[in-house]
């Protein structure tokens, strides 16, 4: 199916400031992997309509047939931003494959299956998970798989992205902090690869979110969220998200940003953030 990505911009919401100056307020995509888990595919895109999101995202949908995640996308004219490469054998503790060395065929069928799922659906981008490796020679594995990546996205105006994982939370993950990223995404040098610039991740990694913002705006491609440490609903927690939205207002961040979040029981009862951190 030869779809192109949905539009990103839809939906715009502003509203004034005291001085009168409009300003975009922050629009936000539910990341379907982590929010109404209980529901199918479809079912938890329609939810996320209904709670006032513009985009949606999600993590692994490939046991979900696309015509039927198409079919939510058109119901509601949400869009799918981004999904997730294959984890691997989940079992064996994998969590993505693209920088094991010995492993490039596994690694490039699963890009070739997300890259596949994304035009279905009209997703604008991949996330290549790296796995858990390290050394030069994972290094070497990550930078070859994802020229491969970027190669197979351009034609369909696909944005790959990479995102750095916490030590807390996946200790042995290949990709750790935003500084190694951009390493990365030089020795790469393809216009379609970008950073997932994670707060969360950020945050428990590197602390001061805002200002690794602000230095990595050029490189970045999607932005998601969740309260640190417990990675639950952002209105708690070590970093203040009221700030972080006005911060990325003031410098004209305008696409919505993902939700990603641990809600911890019905995703409905954590939602009151969307109305008081904006």
């Amino acid at each position: 199916m030869d779809r192109q990505p949905r539009n990103w911009h839809a939906k715009t919401n502003v509203k004034p400031h005291k001085l009168g100056v409009l300003r975009i307020m922050p629009r936000f995509s539910a990341n379907l992997g982590f929010l109404w888990t209980d529901l199918s595919l479809p079912r938890a895109i329609i939810a996320a309509q209904a709670a006032g999101f513009v985009a949606v995202e999600c993590h692994w949908p490939y046991e979900t047939p696309p015509e039927d995640v198409l079919s939510a996308l058109d119901a509601t004219g949400l869009p799918m931003l981004g999904l997730n490469t294959s984890r691997g054998d989940t079992a064996a503790g994998e969590n993505g494959l693209s920088a094991l060395p010995d492993r490039e065929t596994q690694a490039r069928a699963a890009i070739d299956q997300a890259l596949e799922y994304a035009l279905a659906v009209g997703a604008k981008a991949v996330h290549v998970m790296a796995g858990n490796a390290q050394g030069p020679s994972a290094h070497a594995t990550f930078v070859a798989n994802l020229g491969y990546a970027c190669a197979q996205a351009a034609p369909s105006q696909i944005t790959i992205l990479i995102e750095p994982l916490n030590r807390n939370d996946a200790p042995e993950y290949f990709l750790r902090n935003t500084d190694q990223a951009v390493v990365i995404m030089n020795e790469v040098n393809a216009e379609n690869l970008k950073l997932m610039f994670d707060c969360y991740h950020v945050g428990r990694n590197e602390g001061d979110v805002i200002t690794r913002f602000k230095a990595l705006q050029t490189v970045i491609g999607h932005v998601q969220f969740a309260a640190v440490p417990d990675r639950g609903a952002p209105d708690h927690g070590e970093i203040n998200y009221s700030h972080v939205f006005r911060e990325l207002d003031a410098v004209g961040w305008a696409m919505p940003l993902g939700a990603e979040y641990k809600p911890g029981g019905p995703t409905e009862a954590t939602l009151g953030w969307m109305k008081t951190l904006v």
